[in-house]
Order: C-alpha cells, then sequence, then structure tokens
C-alpha cells in the first residue's frame, strides 16, 4: 500500500513528463505527499495529454467537498477493479490516468521497518483512477485520484508483504497511451500489468520515519527480471 511519495523537479520526472508530453510547470512538485493532499494526475481529454491537480482519495463527499474518510479509498486495490459494486470499477474503464513520482514509501507493517523506493534511472508513472465530483453547494468539479495497488511480490517479502502499488513500463509506448485512452474499454488487456512484478530495477533505502524521509541506513538493489 503506497501512503506517501515524492514528485522532485529533476532529471528523472523531466525524462517522464517528456514522454507523457506535458508541461513540467504544472506539476505540485512536493518532497511529500500524503494521502487527502493535493497531487498532480496526467490523464487524457481530446487526444491530449493533461496536468490536473487532485485530491489524493479516490471517494469524495459531495457535500463538503472533502475526502470521504469513512473508506480508505487513495489506493484502489486491484482485485477490486472488476466488481461492480466498487468504486474503482467505472474509473478503471473510463478514466485512468498517471499519477507521476519520484520515490516512495512502504512499511513493513511492524511499526519499525519503512523504505524509500526508487527506480533506476527514471521516474516513477502510478498507474492511477481518476474521478470528477460535483460539490453539491458550490458547483465546483473536485478531481480525485487512487494508486492502483497488486497483490504482494516475494522479493517484496521485507518491504511490505501484503501488497505493491502499479507502477507502468514507460518503455512501453502501445500500453501507456491505451491506460491512458478514455476509449480504450478492453481492460482485459491490462491482465499481465496487474500481476505483481519488478520491472524496472528499483533502490531501496531504510528510512527512519515515514513522515520525515530520514535515511538510516545503506541502499540496495532488487533487480527487474
Amino acid at each position: 500500500m503506497c501512503g506517501r511519495f515524492q514528485i522532485e523537479n529533476n532529471k528523472k520526472s523531466k525524462k517522464l513528463l517528456n514522454k507523457l508530453d506535458v508541461d513540467g510547470a504544472n506539476i505540485l512538485f512536493s518532497p511529500d505527499k500524503s494521502p487527502g493532499s493535493k497531487i498532480s494526475i496526467i490523464h487524457r481529454k481530446k487526444a491530449s495529454n493533461l496536468v490536473t491537480t487532485a485530491t489524493w482519495w479516490l471517494l469524495i463527499d459531495p457535500a463538503t467537498g472533502k475526502p470521504n474518510y469513512k473508506y480508505a479509498s487513495f489506493n484502489s486495490r486491484s482485485d477490486k477493479l472488476d466488481a461492480p459494486r466498487s468504486i474503482a470499477y467505472q474509473p478503471f474503464r473510463e478514466s485512468r490516468c498517471i499519477i507521476p513520482a519520484t520515490a516512495f514509501l512502504e512499511g513493513k507493517g511492524d511499526k519499525k521497518t519503512h523504505h524509500k523506493i526508487e527506480l533506476e534511472d527514471e521516474a516513477i508513472a502510478f498507474g492511477g483512477l481518476h474521478r470528477e465530483t460535483l460539490h453539491k453547494e458550490t458547483g465546483e468539479v473536485i478531481h480525485s485520484a487512487s494508486i492502483i495497488t497488486l497483490p504482494p511480490l516475494e522479493e517484496w517479502a521485507q518491504i511490505h508483504p501484503k501488497s505493491m502499488p502499479l507502477m507502468l513500463p514507460m518503455d512501453n509506448e502501445a500500453l501507456v497511451n491505451q491506460w491512458l485512452a478514455p476509449s480504450f474499454t478492453h481492460v482485459e488487456k491490462f491482465a499481465d500489468l496487474l500481476k505483481p512484478a519488478i520491472r524496472t530495477t528499483q533502490i531501496l533505502t531504510p528510512i527512519e520515519k515515514p513522515s520525515r524521509w530520514y535515511e538510516n541506513g545503506k541502499p540496495f538493489k532488487i533487480a527487474a527480471h
């Protein structure tokens, strides 16, 4: 479960944004993003990729315009994407997005083991879902988003044994285009993508506290395979 991430203005993020053909000037760069905060998402409208500010919490209360904290919807589990009653069902078919990041945090669940995860030589393109909610009082359209999480991976047993976030393989241009295209409804084509895997070599660094990002150990790698 991805609960914090960074999006820094550096060579990695610039490379990612160039691939997606979007303007970095519209990105909300930050050393720490947590659930419920404002983040930048990339989605497609009228054949163009757009950067939009969204709340990192998929389910928004239309009465208040704020996250509905009754349900933890900052992540969307991949096993719920095909459940018709799931909040993720329609967005998975109609409004997929990319959430750019340069690093994210994961905890083992023992309240003391945390790691910062980066990709070697590139930024992270989280596979996300996007919704629009109309505020009942103001009429404002509120954009919200979640990060899709996948089943656990053996290599992550000591990192986060319950799940891992979906990271899109940016070297597969056709797949990325399908992901962003609202008109692409053959979601069964994403079946392999939703299987947990290390597609790009990861650099992991032990972290003292999630909210502070203080490194307290030597980085190590998990190679792509």
